[in-house]
């Protein structure tokens, strides 16, 4: 399986402004002063191995949105700002007015997870099929209100794509082209649901927008049977600890040692940090990365984990 990030950051989209664009030149160009770089330098080599990742790229300003493949199948979740770079993608790819055939599994209907739909190009190709999946009792109902007027100019009943809702109950398994999902409801304004994919021996979990509050061991352990050996744990590392437990407590997000602690605890193989924060530069989100790879050996008392950040474009193998 493949999963391709389309959109990794919560609550709303975040803009690369010209002062962080400034800080990013200004930051490789010092690094390639110090190096002395000739004329003839391979540039990429340089930038590849002594440039950090922020100054040199981005973690992406996009809203939640992720494709799992394997084969030709398209299996999303959440509906953010990334779907539209997905759409766009799609129609490069197979061409313009291309229909396709596309299952999108929503987490909650909180804006950050539905606002990029509206601007799903494929949406609007007559022979598109598009099915919607949640937990939640009112799933046509959130979509439709999206692009009801006033607030947008076409609405969901409109759109020459077939659209369809197909609800599913949390702690059932079901078969969505040709993976095995299971969905856990979780503690977050509203309910959020995870969910755990499972095919050919290969497991991914997709849990965000969720707090993990628990008073007792018999409370945490249905989620770490929902992580359990997951190849992959996608999951909601939006707030730093000291703030997850005290100014934005009861907001509905985790922090980067909980994903740890719960991982290991799990034995999880990769843990990828995700719905990074719109406030969090990329500069910040670096260090939130390198912190967390110095918290495993402690947590874990020389246990192995892999720890990455998720940003917009990248593909994890699993």
């Amino acid at each position: 399986m493949e999963v391709r990030f389309w959109g990794t950051r919560g609550s709303i989209p975040a803009s690369l402004t010209a002062e962080n664009v400034w800080e990013k030149v200004r930051h490789a160009l010092e690094i390639a002063r110090d190096k002395k770089l000739s004329a003839g330098t391979d540039i990429e080599t340089f930038m590849e191995e002594e440039l950090p990742f922020w100054a040199k790229a981005t973690y992406g300003s996009n809203t939640p949105c992720l494709e799992i493949r394997d084969g030709e199948d398209f299996l999303l979740c959440d509906a953010g700002t990334g779907l539209r770079d997905f759409g766009n993608e799609y129609l490069r790819t197979y061409g313009p007015g291309s229909p396709g055939d596309f299952h999108i599994l929503l987490t909650h209907f909180h804006w950050d997870h539905i606002q990029g739909f509206p601007f799903f190009v494929p949406a609007y190709i007559k022979g598109t099929r598009i099915t919607f999946y949640g937990c939640h009792e009112e799933l046509k109902k959130a979509l439709t209100l999206q692009q009801d007027h006033p607030f947008f100019p076409v609405r969901l009943k409109d759109l020459p794509a077939e659209v369809r809702f197909i609800s599913l109950d949390p702690d059932e398994r079901y078969e969505i082209e040709g993976f095995e999902v299971l969905a856990k409801k979780q503690n977050h304004p509203g309910l959020s649901y995870g969910y755990r994919f499972e095919r050919d021996g290969r497991s991914i979990v997709y849990s965000t927008d969720a707090e993990h509050k628990f008073e007792t061991d018999e409370e945490e352990r249905p989620f770490i049977r929902f992580f359990d050996r997951a190849d992959l744990l996608i999951f909601d590392a939006q707030y730093p600890f000291l703030d997850a437990v005290t100014t934005k407590e009861d907001w509905g997000h985790s922090n980067s040692l909980q994903g740890v602690e719960l991982a290991m605890k799990a034995r999880v193989k990769h843990l990828c940090l995700f719905h990074n924060d719109p406030a969090t530069s990329d500069k910040n989100l670096d260090k939130l990365l390198k912190d967390t790879e110095e918290l495993v050996p402690l947590v874990t008392e020389g246990g192995r984990l892999k720890v990455s950040i998720a940003w917009d474009g990248r593909v994890i193998a699993v």
